[in-house]
């Protein structure tokens, strides 16, 4: 499918149909959609074809994203994707992009095709059982992704200034800071016992520096370890010039549409598919997957609908437990609380537990974490070698798949020049620490992504509701109150299949918990 311009486009079966030349591209589309065998639509890119048929009134059910699909290839061939698929650029001139004046339709459908045969001969070249699955599901995100910023997340304005104002206090002019935030910044200074301004890096260490206190950058974890009043009040102070900053009155003004000042209205951020290299989602406008507790509240279900919000409990051990294909630890994850039932065998405490799970897929020794460590390796040593196993052809400069393929990025010239000088070992554990996880954190996106597809369509068609949030581990619906019994289940079956998809008939229980809020702040 090509679009062109005021409605118009092509079209051309694959591979080797006649092109067809529509007048309304969205009426062609509409009434291939509503045939008994639904079309899998071959587009440039999601983010920039979808929207415009959307606005049309047209729903896409099944794609191929060409950028999505060379982004996945190009790695999984070992080397970069080329800068124009990194993302989506209306400014690139290339294939991905809808040309701004006369399109020639048809030349573009030759060119689409070309890519399309290209990229499946490739896919059946790399040899990866589940590399197709992979490349489907990634393009459903971006259909996803594209409804999600259409539909936006339900928001009340007048909820998020109250919440300003009891955090921060009222609004301030241009230039100023809020009363309460003042205030804290006030703390600060009087802490040093001089005049700095608290958001400057540069005066911060240099006021602790006068102190006495070698303070080598002002993160957090940094901080915790030096005894001085400032860190506290320091601490305090960018908690909430974060949330006035980031998530403040101006933040509200840009991203949340269709609202007045106490209105309810929607949040509208722009998603990034496979925004990092483990396929993760990110965002490329409006801190989606950064709000912070102190606004969630704002996210409100429309009167008389609800929002069914769920998160998967404990997604990367379970995860773990099936790319290893540890038995213990499979059956383990039965269990309602993996942690818990990990537990007598790892440190006989669950915060113990977790410790040792997490830091065996993230490689961390500090504290007790060596000791559970070792534990995870003498009881589950599967789990433990699929990760330690990652990492050491990590630091070789080799390359990590996921559960269906999605590749790590290879290493660069600098980093192969950086392994043979001094700081040679530096390097490659830190390559290791990134490929140990990787396996796992790119699976979690793969089976996330999944979820997302079954749902979507069932949520279709089931006239069920809307998917309008997703983090990671977590999806979120907007429903009528009526239906939110059905949509809780719906996600619990998405889950289901998801885990069916990628690991068959293997007893991994990976579950999605759905809870029906009236605001997001309630979903955890």
């Amino acid at each position: 499918m090509v679009l062109g311009r005021a409605g118009e486009g092509w079209t051309m079966p694959l591979p080797g149909g006649a092109v067809a030349y529509h007048r309304d591209l969205a009426a062609a589309v509409k009434e291939a959609e509503s045939g008994g065998e639904r079309p899998r639509w071959v587009v440039a890119d999601t983010a920039g074809d979808y929207p415009p048929l959307m606005d049309a009134g047209v729903r896409l059910d099944r794609c191929r994203d060409l950028r999505l699909a060379e982004r996945v290839l190009s790695r999984v061939e070992g080397r970069e994707p080329p800068a124009h698929v990194v993302a989506s650029d209306p400014d690139a001139g290339t294939l991905f992009e809808r040309e701004p004046g006369p399109v020639d339709g048809p030349g573009l459908l030759v060119r689409h095709q070309a890519a399309w045969l290209d990229q499946s001969r490739r896919t059946a070249a790399a040899g990866l059982p589940g590399l197709g699955t992979l490349l489907a599901a990634e393009s459903a995100g971006g259909l996803v992704a594209a409804e999600m910023s259409r539909a936006g997340v339900p928001f009340d304005r007048g909820v998020h200034d109250r919440l300003l104002r009891d955090l921060l206090g009222p609004r301030p002019a241009k230039g100023m800071r809020p009363r309460k935030l003042q205030a804290l910044a006030d703390k600060v200074v009087a802490a040093f016992g001089h005049q700095l301004n608290p958001d400057s890096t540069k005066q911060v260490l240099a006021a602790f520096h006068a102190a006495g206190l070698d303070v080598k950058n002002t993160h957090a974890w940094e901080l915790a370890s030096f005894d001085h009043p400032a860190v506290e009040a320091l601490k305090t102070y960018r908690e909430h010039a974060r949330v006035w900053s980031a998530f403040g009155w101006n933040w509200a003004d840009t991203w949340v549409v269709g609202a007045g000042d106490a209105q309810a209205g929607r949040f509208r951020p722009v998603y990034t598919v496979g925004g990092a290299d483990t396929g993760r989602w990110g965002s490329d406008g409006g801190g989606a997957l950064q709000l912070p507790h102190a606004v969630r509240e704002a996210i409100r279900a429309e009167p008389g609908w609800k929002l069914v919000a769920a998160d998967a409990a404990q997604l990367e051990p379970r995860l773990l437990a099936a790319i290893s294909g540890d038995a213990a630890m499979i059956a383990a994850t039965a269990a309602d609380d993996l942690y818990t039932e990990l537990a007598p065998r790892l440190g006989g405490e669950r915060g113990k537990a977790k410790i040792a799970l997490i830091s065996a897929m993230y490689g961390g020794t500090a504290g007790d974490a060596a000791q559970l460590v070792q534990l995870m390796k003498d009881r589950f040593p599967a789990a433990f070698e699929r990760v330690e196993s990652a990492a050491r052809t990590g630091e070789r400069g080799g390359l990590v798949r996921t559960w269906l393929g999605r590749t790590a990025p290879a290493p660069s010239e600098r980093w192969w020049r950086a392994l043979n000088s001094d700081d040679g070992t530096k390097v490659a554990t830190s390559r290791g620490r990134f490929t140990r996880n990787f396996i796992v954190q790119g699976t979690a996106a793969e089976w996330a992504l999944v979820v997302m597809a079954l749902l979507r369509r069932e949520l279709h068609e089931g006239g069920m509701g809307e998917l309008v949030f997703f983090l990671h581990d977590e999806v979120m619906v907007h429903c009528p109150a009526d239906r939110a019994a059905e949509v809780g289940a719906a996600i619990e079956r998405a889950a289901e299949g998801a885990t069916r998809t990628l690991f068959g008939d293997m007893p991994v229980r990976i579950p999605l918990r759905p809870k029906a809020v009236d605001s997001y702040a309630e979903a955890k």
